[in-house]
């Protein structure tokens, strides 16, 4: 080999060694500084519980800060688009629950397009929403609910957290899949839904599994069935919505997005880390005290996630003619 030629090679092994010795490096640095975690509800919810954890044991692995911050309004757009129009550079992250997927449609003008304009980075864990009855609804079981939903249209009413939720939009799957009519009674929060529930003013309600659990074993209420595919952990004498009603599922999946492009090896280590931390019996513990399942997925899976929500929650929000309040 002569001169010339050895000399084109290392040049040409160079040029190609550059970019990823210093995509390499950029990983490595990786964060430099404090990591912000928007959550676009108050302090003290669930997802913001779920960031508290993750975001301790981010900054334990990484050795940086990662900082919460609550940006509640507009039912959580505005922390949505405080992270899409972010630097993307890894160091300002979204904490992503049912709203993002549901607010792709139900809203019909944001200044974003959540699944365009956000890189996923990993899922956290999962949570199922509960269908709860007061002890005075003549109703034990899912299919005696059904039946007398169906004797007496319109006038069993359903409570969720308002409208638009999670909890309004599974109990719309299940009065369509179903076949039956029920009111829906919106509430400024699942705390007052619960409240109007226990003291008899609503008869049913669809809510999260974490903020009603306590009523449930002390039978103050009662747990017709959970949304998720499989029962519950928390509670596994309560049926699966599906069990009577095959293909229903309704999953709230909380996980940490960025903004579109976003380096992808910065997304990889956030992904690696999060998922060892996840895989702590500690961690799983903590999230099962929530009613919840830590849940680990790669980017590309827990993108499809994103991607399936959004497209199942359109087909419901446009069936059942829902609209922003």
């Amino acid at each position: 080999m002569n001169h010339s030629r050895r000399r084109f090679l290392s040049l040409a092994f160079g040029a190609t060694a550059m970019p990823m010795m210093a995509t390499f490096a950029r990983a490595q640095a990786y964060p430099s500084r404090p990591v912000h975690i928007v959550v676009g509800f108050a302090a003290g919810g669930t997802s913001d519980i779920g960031a508290r954890l993750i975001g301790q044991k981010l900054q334990e692995r990484l050795g940086q800060p990662f900082v919460i911050e609550n940006r509640p309004g507009a039912a959580t757009n505005l922390a949505t688009e405080s992270v899409v129009h972010a630097v993307p550079d890894g160091y300002t992250l979204l904490m992503v629950g049912p709203s993002s997927t549901i607010n792709a449609t139900l809203y019909d003008k944001l200044s974003f397009v959540f699944l365009r304009d956000t890189a996923p980075v990993a899922s956290v864990f999962q949570q199922p929403q509960i269908l709860l009855a007061h002890p005075s609804l003549p109703a034990q079981t899912i299919p005696e609910l059904i039946a007398y939903a169906k004797a007496n249209p319109g006038k069993i009413t359903m409570a969720s957290a308002g409208t638009g939720s999670s909890g309004h939009l599974a109990g719309e799957m299940f009065k369509m899949m179903a076949g039956i009519n029920m009111l829906h009674v919106p509430y400024r929060g699942a705390g007052p839904a619960l409240t109007d529930l226990l003291g008899g003013q609503v008869q049913t309600a669809v809510i999260g599994l974490a903020g009603s659990i306590e009523q449930v074993k002390n039978g103050k209420l009662r747990a017709l069935a959970v949304t998720t595919a499989a029962r519950s952990e928390a509670l596994p004498d309560v049926p699966t919505v599906s069990q009577f009603l095959p293909g229903f599922e309704a999953s709230d999946v909380i996980g940490i997005c960025a903004a579109r492009n976003t380096p992808v090896e910065i997304i990889n280590r956030l992904n690696r880390e999060i998922n060892a931390a996840l895989a702590e019996p500690g961690m799983k513990s903590r999230f099962a005290d929530l009613g919840g399942t830590a849940l680990a997925l790669s980017p590309a899976a827990y993108g499809k996630v994103l991607a399936d929500e959004t497209e199942k929650w359109g087909k419901v929000i446009r069936a059942a003619g829902i609209k922003a309040e």
